[in-house]
């Protein structure tokens, strides 16, 4: 084959995003490079910027071909994605298939099922460098090693920065997610305490029946009580907060300080001295973040990103998290798709509208080769 499909997703200057489905080479891999046939990609929250931008999806329109989805963006944000105009770009964050082509130094993969985390995995055909590459054991196929990167190193290196910067137990939000589900199994392997924070009963159910211990329903009028009791039996400094947006972060500072000054006696000013962390990783709720500063002033809330937590632990270690991902990745690190799409279905309105949902228990799977 001399030509495939890729995906691609531009801006232009004029506030118009334009996701298109283009025919292009076959790419010939340089030394230390390999050409990956792409059989899985799943679709993950962090893929929806580089896809859509601040589009309003509601008056996407598609061509008559099927290969052009053309909607308008939000004008107040035309101006900050100066950096994207004009300029068709790969998108798809992680994937996995079959290596075809090997450049030299890389003959060893061919033939080999590899996850890859490119940013271009939403294509028939991936190059990627060698070391880009997760090779997965005999017997794992491209959909179970779809997921390998963003979801797995995103739990574990919550539980590795945890441990850098000297807490005790875990917080974590939108708990019933696929990677809240992966960070709770993580976390009863490697015993440490973590209260999973849910917004629906059948959510809690969920949790639960998988041996969570400390499950808090934002939606019970016990919330504040339940969520207090849940840090005060982990002793929980640190939360990550997938929704962003809204009070959560704030009130997981504010309960953590309730119980770090339960036995404050007199003047108590500035509050404890243990510090106390939120990291907002997502972006599910996309309104302000609200913060009612009741908690004294050893507190801080800050963004994390797993590309930057790679290169702070370093290659080396990145790579050891990678090898635990590769030798659970039917366990632990295990993804459920419940829905799989082609490249075409991508840029149909109607399926942008279920895979945009943000509905827990549903996850979607691209096979390029449909």
């Amino acid at each position: 084959m001399n030509n495939a499909l890729q995906l691609f997703s531009e801006i232009k200057q004029t506030g118009e995003l334009i996701v298109s489905l283009r025919d292009v080479a076959v790419p010939e891999p340089a030394a230390g490079q390999v050409v990956v046939r792409m059989l899985a990609a799943p679709i993950n929250p962090s893929d929806m910027w580089p896809l859509f931008g601040p589009a309003e999806l509601r008056e996407a329109k598609l061509s008559a071909d099927g290969l052009t989805l053309r909607a308008p963006v939000l004008q107040s944000w035309v101006g900050a994605m100066k950096s994207r105009w004009n300029q068709a770009l790969p998108v798809g964050n992680e994937g996995a298939g079959v290596v075809e082509k090997a450049g030299a130094g890389a003959e060893h993969l061919l033939g080999k099922t590899v996850a890859v985390m490119s940013g271009a995995c939403y294509a028939q055909y991936c190059c990627v460098p060698m070391h880009s590459c997760l090779p997965h054991e005999a017997g794992v196929t491209a959909r179970e090693a779809a997921a390998s990167f963003v979801n797995p190193l995103t739990a574990l290196g919550m539980v590795e920065t945890m441990r850098m910067e000297g807490h005790k137990a875990l917080v974590h939000t939108a708990a019933a997610s696929n990677l809240g589900q992966m960070l709770n199994r993580i976390c009863q392997e490697d015993k440490v305490p973590l209260v999973n924070v849910v917004r629906k009963p059948e959510q809690a159910e969920l949790l639960k029946a998988q041996g969570a211990v400390y499950v808090v329903d934002s939606s019970r009028e016990s919330y504040r009580k339940d969520l207090y009791a849940a840090i005060a039996a982990t002793g929980a400094t640190l939360a990550f907060d997938a929704t962003g947006g809204g009070e959560l972060a704030s009130d997981i500072l504010a309960t953590m300080e309730a119980y770090l000054s339960r036995d404050a006696q007199g003047l108590n000013t500035y509050g404890s001295d243990a510090l106390k962390q939120v990291y907002l990783y997502g972006a599910l709720d996309i309104s302000p973040t609200v913060l009612r500063r009741a908690y004294g002033m050893s507190w801080a809330v800050g963004g994390w990103l797993l590309p930057r937590f790679i290169a702070k632990v370093g290659m080396a270690r990145a790579a050891e998290l990678q090898q635990r991902v590769a030798k659970s990745i039917k366990t632990t690190f295990a993804s459920q798709f419940t829905e799989q799409i082609s490249l075409r279905d991508m840029l149909k309105p109607e399926v942008i509208g279920r895979y945009t949902a943000k509905k827990t228990g549903t996850k979607f799977l691209v096979n390029p080769e449909v």
